[in-house]
């Protein structure tokens, strides 16, 4: 039996989830590397000066490894931003990406904010049907060129 688990960022594991993004998003979206540099300054920002009373970064992992990661920062006294969300191929399907959602999001209302919002691709189709089945609303739809491809970008939100 597995042992899954969800713990606190540290900046220890930002090797990691930038790694993981460009070469999930490379292989399943084709992305270019301009990706993992937006990545990157995330959480270059994150770590350098993010208030841990109210923003934070979860690991998720299996058997000590890990296997996803999902962070909630501030983007207004009262609006928080859900980034980075992020699960592993083999950890996908069990659960785990509602979990660590339920966890952004009870962190997100326990410090105060009243609505989080975020920023996806139209192709993330199961994650955009996890925010969905858990309250979130697509606000906003567009298509762009990115990353050296053509996505449609949306931005959902919800209220807490």
């Amino acid at each position: 039996m597995s042992t899954v688990n969800i713990r606190r960022f540290e900046p220890s594991d930002a090797a990691w989830v930038i790694a993981q993004h460009g070469q999930l998003y490379a292989k399943e979206e084709g992305f270019d590397d301009s990706f993992g540099d937006l990545v990157t300054q995330i959480l270059k920002d994150f770590v350098d000066g993010h208030n841990p009373a109210r923003e934070r970064g979860w690991i998720s992992t299996v058997d000590g490894q890990r296997v996803g990661c999902i962070f909630c920062v501030s983007i207004g006294a009262y609006t928080a931003k859900l980034r980075l969300f992020l699960l592993t191929p083999q950890a996908r399907g069990q659960g785990l990406g509602h979990r660590l959602l339920s966890t952004c999001m009870d962190f997100a209302r326990e410090v105060g904010y009243s609505e989080m919002v975020l920023w996806t691709h139209e192709s993330h189709r199961a994650a955009c049907a996890l925010y969905a089945a858990n309250g979130w609303e697509m606000v906003d739809s567009t298509s762009v060129h990115s990353f050296g491809v053509d996505l449609i970008e949306q931005t959902w939100r919800i209220d807490l």
